[in-house]
């Protein structure tokens, strides 16, 4: 039987909670966060005294420690911000607990990410024998997955990788982000990349874009952005030529955004205001809807998945693998909405596999490095099912 400590009382922490809380693997389950009564409002609605509770500051190594110590967790589940993943990986490594998160670490100071500062961590966890898993929400995840389960079931080489994410949701506000508004932002002014032919390009934010075609939702306009998958999936698969990452946004939604930069208030740099120092996109952070809020009155769908062009038999194929995650469903099980849903089912799918012996090794590992079998055979009942096409028009 597995202890399970999940640090985070989010959306994603939610359902990372009460997924971890249904699953008899695990024998015991706290949730932890800066704000406890955070977690006792998710552990109440759990109900059955089956989650415990606690306060912890996830940039306080010392403080994870006398955390970790009490309550002796086997595995710790990060659904925190990405700027404490090294501090709660440093934590696992002085008390001998295995680690797995939803996005690889960023810096407060600085608007990047790369996965340089976690896979330096690989001979430390290695001589511990521990297990860290990272990136496992959906994408980066999921998508990862779906790219191993291509490589070992459809293809002899994958040249062309296209990961596709699409909202079509509507949740009636002016403006909102369905994660926390300060990483969201982060992630989607900043320039764009993505690789080709041993290289990586470098575009301005949103320059590159297209319409394309969503199962079940139809035509968006999608743009190329850089996200962290794509940096281990070019590793692990040396024969991919070219990995982009599109993501749908709406044209209100991109005008918001512009105008939030061109007033300064995508700033992560501090201000004096009124003899007080602040952020600028925390205090916006503050203003905004709080992402767990929007579910009640979410509908539509997300479409996530990847599209793939590649040499199977010594002939060009393609695939589409793909999920489509309903925002109402999505509420009516967890109270939360399906970007909620769709990274925190993921989470806690992959601490089962580690769990169950099925996903171990001492190291840092990203999840395509796993056999992708078991995890897909539960993702659909765990409440995403996906889907396949073969040998079909991908667009891209």
């Amino acid at each position: 039987m597995c202890r399970a400590l999940i640090i985070g009382a989010g959306g994603v922490g939610t359902v990372v909670t009460q997924k971890i809380a249904a699953n008899p693997v695990f024998s015991d389950v706290m949730l932890a966060s800066r704000t406890k009564s955070k977690c006792d409002a998710v552990a109440a609605a759990i109900g059955g005294n089956r989650v415990k509770t606690a306060q912890v500051d996830a940039d306080n190594v010392a403080e994870l420690c006398e955390l970790f110590r009490s309550f002796k967790p086997d595995i710790v589940v990060n659904v925190a911000l990405p700027y404490q993943d090294l501090t709660i990986m440093d934590a696992c490594l002085e008390c001998g607990c295995n680690y797995l998160d939803t996005a690889n670490y960023e810096p407060k100071d600085e608007a990047h990410f790369e996965y340089s500062w976690q896979w330096a961590y690989q001979d430390r966890f290695k001589a511990a024998g521990l297990t860290a898993i990272l990136g496992c929400g959906f994408d980066p995840g999921v998508t990862a997955i779906f790219t191993a389960y291509a490589a070992k079931h459809h293809f002899d080489e994958i040249h062309y990788l296209d990961i596709v994410d699409c909202n079509a949701g509507n949740h009636g506000m002016a403006f909102a982000t369905n994660f926390n508004p300060e990483i969201n932002i982060r992630e989607v002014t900043q320039k764009g990349r993505y690789y080709e032919n041993g290289e990586w390009v470098t575009t301005e934010p949103h320059e590159i874009h297209q319409p394309l075609n969503y199962p079940g939702i139809g035509e968006r306009e999608s743009y190329v952005i850089y996200h962290e998958e794509l940096e281990s999936l070019v590793k692990n698969y040396p024969t991919i030529k070219r990995a982009r990452f599109w993501m749908t946004f709406g044209q209100e939604y991109l005008t918001h955004l512009r105008v939030i930069q061109n007033i300064g208030m995508a700033r992560i740099d501090p201000i004096i205001y009124n003899g007080v120092e602040i952020v600028p996109i925390q205090f916006l952070k503050a203003v905004l809807p709080d992402p767990k809020s929007l579910g009640a009155n979410y509908h539509g769908q997300t479409s996530i998945g990847c599209r793939i062009r590649g040499i199977k038999d010594g002939k060009e194929r393609t695939y589409y693998i793909y999920n489509n995650c309903d925002h109402e469903q999505a509420y009516k099980e967890t109270g939360t909405q399906a970007v909620s849903f769709t990274t925190g089912v993921p989470a806690a799918l992959g601490a089962s596999m580690w769990a169950k012996g099925l996903w171990r090794g001492a190291g840092v590992f990203n999840v395509e490095e796993f056999d992708p079998d078991p995890f897909l055979a539960e993702l659909g009942p765990q409440g995403l099912p996906w889907h396949e096409l073969f040998d079909v028009d991908i667009e891209v």
